[in-house]
């Protein structure tokens, strides 16, 4: 059963008993109590995505594929950073809930150091880590944080103007 679905689109919790919601973490307890600390929950992973925070590190050194979910609103990213294990490779899902065009580049400041002096604005995804991202569209992208990498690999729009207004945030490498 889904306790919390961030999409809107999944199944509804159903009306069985409390301990259904809580599972059964907290034995004894009366079903009010594990209801409340479900709600708890709920609220505290809520509050730590409208913070614009995604935190997204990979279970014991693992160089798997991991996922991470960016939309651009307001031309801003949410969330602006997230962490990665050093050595993994991430499939990056841009989703544009605006209605202009953007793109995503991720990678080291040279890269975006072109892009900001004007190198071509359409991406086919050809390139690992650039991707355009027309209005209302998804479009993903992966990207491996190699150890060498640095601490921190940017990403943002270079789109005229986009960059200077707050369009880009960080992936923090551990």
């Amino acid at each position: 059963m889904t306790l919390l679905d961030t999409t809107g689109s999944g199944p509804a919790p159903s009306a069985g008993p409390a301990s259904e919601l809580a599972g059964d973490d907290l034995p004894g307890a009366p079903p009010a109590r594990r209801y409340r600390r479900v709600v708890l929950v709920a609220a505290l992973a809520g509050a730590l995505l409208a913070g614009g925070i995604a935190r997204m590190v990979l279970p014991g050194g693992s160089t798997g594929t991991a996922t991470v979910k960016i939309t651009a609103r307001y031309s801003r990213f949410e969330p602006d950073r997230f962490t990665v294990k050093a050595g993994s490779t991430v499939r990056v899902v841009i989703h544009n809930a605006d209605p202009i065009d953007h793109e995503f580049i991720l990678g080291p400041p040279e890269t975006h150091d072109i892009h900001e002096r004007g190198a071509p604005h359409f991406h086919t995804g050809a390139v690992q880590g650039e991707v355009t991202v027309p209005a209302g569209s998804t479009v993903e992208t992966t990207w491996t944080f190699t150890p060498s990498g640095g601490s921190t690999v940017e990403y943002g729009c270079h789109l005229a103007g986009h960059w200077s207004y707050g369009m880009h945030g960080k992936a923090l490498v551990r």
